[in-house]
């Protein structure tokens, strides 16, 4: 049997969960997952679904026909994916290997829904980890007088992926990328943002005698590290923890808070909502 997550989001009004699960009874459809988030300030309603198909000539197309008035009439924006279906996935990276490591290992072990197509970068680094995974690797060096024809390559590639990880990959994206790749390009920095920006924030943060240590998966957006909010996590650290720890450290909550954003996308957990984001568990 066929299995299915359904997704919606619109205006919050009275009805919609009965409205929806009338609906699927009606065609069959038995709920095996639902979560729904209604934002009172904003007005707005969220809902995740997951269902079987009970009827083994279950016709996808016809079923989505059918929904579409009934989505207009509660004035909804839907999704319908596979269960199974995994995003394709397009890893940008720079010169640290933690990150990228993290989530090939995680994909290659089938622990992770998301299927990596390539891996690109401005330094060729990289290259031996990502072709060892079996990823194709494409090295697109960037300066000022080639940035344009460097973000030219990487939207090309984009533009085959669902997804586009920022897997510490260290390059400001121009406003012109950035608005293309809106609501699918995820990136992860630690949390030391704003109060240690610039070169060696565990440096900085380890002569401020900092008591934690952190990392924000986030959307990227126009604002440089300040896109809708995905996951975060900190860990406690004292004035015992050398530089060369922390940084350890915050290798590993880096990676572990990406591949959790990254999951939860695939999933087809997350919703933007204006500059926040809603994850229904």
């Amino acid at each position: 049997m066929q299995k299915f997550i359904l997704t919606l989001t619109g205006p919050d009004r009275l009805g919609i969960i009965s409205e929806i699960s009338t609906f699927l009874a009606g065609r069959g459809c038995f709920i095996l997952e639902q979560a729904q988030y209604g934002d009172v300030s904003a007005h707005r309603f969220f809902m995740r679904c997951v269902f079987e198909a009970q009827n083994e000539s279950f016709d996808r197309a016809a079923f989505e026909k059918d929904f579409e008035p009934a989505a207009l009439r509660l004035n909804q924006e839907w999704r319908l994916y596979p269960a199974d279906e995994k995003p394709k996935t397009l890893l940008l990276v720079s010169k640290e290997a933690h990150c990228l490591n993290d989530l090939l290992y995680r994909t290659r072990h089938n622990a992770f829904p998301i299927q990596p197509i390539a891996v690109a970068s401005n330094h060729p680094d990289l290259r031996p980890m990502a072709e060892w995974y079996g990823m194709p690797f494409h090295h697109f060096p960037v300066s000022s007088d080639t940035k344009a024809r460097q973000e030219e390559q990487i939207a090309a590639l984009a533009d085959q992926a669902d997804l586009v990880i920022l897997a510490r990959y260290m390059q400001i994206i121009s406003p012109e990328l950035t608005r293309k790749l809106y609501g699918k390009a995820i990136n992860i920095h630690h949390s030391f943002l704003p109060s240690f920006k610039g070169a060696k924030p565990y440096h900085q943060a380890f002569e401020r005698g900092v008591k934690l240590i952190g990392a924000t998966a986030h959307f990227v957006s126009d604002e440089l590290d300040e896109g809708p909010i995905i996951d975060q996590e900190v860990i406690r650290v004292d004035h015992a923890h050398s530089v060369q720890e922390l940084v350890m450290l915050g290798k590993d909550i880096e990676s572990f808070v990406l591949a959790r954003a990254i999951k939860n996308i695939a999933e087809r957990r997350v919703f933007l909502n204006e500059r926040k984001t809603v994850i229904l568990k």
